[in-house]
């Protein structure tokens, strides 16, 4: 039977494709592709390149033998930390070769991740993706995740138009991201701003203890938001 988390982390990308790409027609242009974004040394131009580069890596996911053991989300998401570096430096490279028409060079790379995302699927099974072996559940979930958090970025960045982010989508990275933080340290807590607590998890906003009380509520009201300052950001 195909998996029900599957089918909701599969929604949950087309709905945030879907919006995203709708913005990026409606708001980037000429005069904001190379103006610098609100990710330090990155353009405008090189986050939407990067839009492509997230969805390929979904597009080259290959199965793996059954048996084999995945990565966790949190596993695979605390991979990105190390190639830092090395994704800024093939977004750049990938934004300058896709130039000549970068909307069709994305299109090129999320079509193909949905075609691969549905041959690989209904069933959720275990993938070869670039940082290790994952479910392909996770490997979606990884994917709806950059899309947010990327989408946020660029919405910052060029603050005009509708807000590119997916309200369901947001909520399933937020709750996502806070999983990984309850199933570390154990604690009872519900996401109460999905925005801001995506962007503490993401780095996007400094740490602070006061900004994670606002995104953050203890789920049983005895009980109190810990101090998170060790675990953040998750990506």
């Amino acid at each position: 039977m195909p998996s029900g988390e599957l089918v909701d982390v599969r929604t949950a990308l087309h709905d945030q494709w879907d919006r995203l790409r709708s913005w990026v027609t409606d708001v980037v242009d000429d005069d904001v592709a190379d103006a610098p974004s609100v990710l330090a040394g990155w353009t405008v131009a090189e986050l939407v390149a990067h839009l492509g580069r997230a969805m390929e890596a979904l597009a080259v996911c290959a199965p793996l033998p059954e048996g084999t053991v995945p990565l966790t989300l949190g596993e695979y998401l605390g991979t990105y930390a190390d190639r830092a570096a090395d994704i800024a430096e093939n977004t750049r490279k990938l934004a300058a070769e896709i130039s000549h028409d970068p909307l069709s060079e994305v299109d090129v790379r999320a079509r193909a991740a949905f075609a691969q995302l549905d041959a690989l699927g209904p069933d959720d099974c275990v993938v070869q993706a670039r940082r290790g072996p994952v479910l392909l559940s996770t490997m979606a979930m990884s994917r709806v995740i950059e899309l947010v958090v990327h989408a946020d970025d660029l919405a910052r960045s060029v603050p005009r138009g509708s807000d590119p982010v997916d309200p369901g989508a947001l909520r399933l990275v937020a709750d996502a991201l806070l999983e990984i933080v309850v199933a570390r340290g154990g604690w009872s807590l519900e996401v109460a701003d999905a925005r801001r607590w995506v962007r503490l998890a993401a780095g996007r906003e400094p740490y602070d203890v006061d900004a994670l009380a606002d995104a953050l509520h203890p789920r049983y009201t005895s009980d109190g938001v810990p101090d998170l300052g060790r675990m953040l950001p998750i990506l």
